[in-house]
C-alpha cells in the first residue's frame, strides 16, 4: 500500500497531483463520478484499487461527499423568474436598444 501523501499520481480527468490531493479531489466527487474515476501512480503507471483509496482516505480523515438522494434537498433553479425580475428592473431605453440589436442580428 502506498502511504506517501506527497507521491506524484495522475487522477483521471484532472491531471497530475500529489496522492493526498488526488484522494481529496476524488472524495469530493459524487458517488457515481467517484466510482468512474481512477488514480494512477506516475512512477509505474499502476492504478490504485478502490479499496486502497478508501483506506487511505479514512486513514487521512478525508470524508466522502454524501449522496443527495432527495430532489427536495437540491434548490430549484427558477431562471424564468430571475430573467423576469431583471427585465422588470431594467430601464426602458436599455430594453429598446437590446430589442433593436436583436432585430439587427436576426436579419443578418
Amino acid at each position: 500500500m502506498t502511504s506517501d501523501p506527497e507521491e506524484s499520481v495522475r487522477l483521471q480527468g484532472f491531471g497530475e497531483m500529489t496522492l493526498r490531493t488526488a484522494i481529496a479531489t476524488l472524495m469530493s466527487l459524487g458517488p457515481r463520478e467517484r466510482s468512474e474515476a481512477a488514480i494512477f501512480r506516475i512512477r509505474d503507471g499502476v492504478q490504485l484499487a478502490q479499496s486502497e483509496i478508501a483506506e487511505l482516505a479514512s486513514h487521512w480523515d478525508i470524508p466522502p461527499m454524501p449522496e443527495v438522494r432527495s430532489p427536495r434537498l437540491v434548490p430549484e433553479q427558477h431562471w424564468t423568474d430571475i430573467v423576469r425580475g431583471m427585465v422588470r428592473e431594467a430601464p426602458l431605453p436599455s430594453l429598446m436598444v437590446a430589442f433593436l440589436l436583436g432585430v439587427l442580428v436576426a436579419r443578418r
